[in-house]
């Protein structure tokens, strides 16, 4: 009896409101940098793409932290095939240009390995599915580095959402 009243209290205490990213960071959509929002339009459009290939040779520059090598000369070795696919394939479904629902700002203490790993302030934005399409906005994550000896511009470092 005392086991099952544990499992229930737990099963209460963690909800799925426990799972929610916190809104205590998130900022509106205005206040999200020019230089931020041109790497989010850039990814979207390399989406769009012929092929997923090109998809991934056209990533590649915008692409940072943990979604590169360690050594930062090529795209990590499952991306193309797992999150960039995943994206590739249902950026269809998503409004474009992209309609921001959601920005949240945080600071980070690092995202990848090696001289690729960066850190700095992140930005998750959360797109918009086409109207009538069903499903929930999906988050793209954009580091502006900050204190890297050769990486100073904002880099895509979280995707697979879409």
């Amino acid at each position: 009896m005392r086991v099952a009243l544990a499992i229930l209290l737990c099963l209460l205490l963690v909800s799925p409101v426990a799972w929610a990213q916190s809104k205590r960071d998130d900022i509106p959509a205005a206040k999200l940098p020019k230089e931020v929002k041109a790497v989010l339009d850039q990814y979207v459009a390399v989406l769009n793409a012929p092929d997923l290939d090109s998809c991934a040779v056209l990533f590649f520059p915008i692409a940072g932290g943990g979604l590169v090598n360690p050594e930062g000369t090529a795209l990590d070795s499952d991306l193309k095939q797992f999150s960039l696919k995943k994206d590739y394939s249902n950026i269809k479904f998503y409004t474009q240009p992209a309609k921001i629902t959601r920005v949240n700002a945080r600071a980070s203490s690092g995202d990848g390995y090696g001289a690729s790993a960066i850190a700095g302030k992140i930005y998750k934005i959360w797109i918009a599915k086409k109207p009538g399409v069903a499903g929930m906005p999906a988050p793209v994550s954009i580091m502006v580095p900050q204190g890297h000896e050769t990486i100073k511009t904002p880099k895509v470092i979280g995707i697979g959402s879409f």
